[in-house]
């Protein structure tokens, strides 16, 4: 059987792996087993914040929203509310964005959807 040297794939992922934490701190950016603990974690946490970022803007559109609907005499939820009942289908995105840069529509969108007394 022939031999295998495996010196050249052995380089190839240290190079990698270090490419990966260049900029970290201490060992961390130069010695491969620290390098390989720090980048599985950065990975971990990548993942993990990726979906947690979707989270936090859904809190913030929920917060200017419901800042804006006090203007007009309305809590959070009551608006949510009137709004399904009214049948209108715009997301909380698009009627946070309404709120913050367009608050001439955002108070026509209120007053649609408020009961009349």
């Amino acid at each position: 059987m022939s031999r295998v040297k495996r010196g050249v794939m052995h380089a190839k992922r240290v190079r990698n792996i270090l490419k990966r934490t260049k900029g970290y701190r201490w060992g961390r950016k130069s010695k491969i087993k620290l390098a390989k603990v720090a980048s599985r974690k950065a990975g971990v946490y990548a993942y993990r914040d990726r979906r947690n970022r979707k989270r936090e803007f859904r809190k913030l559109w929920t917060i200017r929203l419901n800042a804006a609907v006090r203007e007009h005499g309305l809590t959070y939820s009551q608006f949510i509310n009137l709004l399904k009942k009214a049948k209108v289908t715009l997301n909380r995105k698009v009627l946070s964005e309404l709120a913050a840069e367009h608050p001439i529509i955002f108070s026509k969108v209120v007053e649609m959807v408020k009961p009349k007394t």
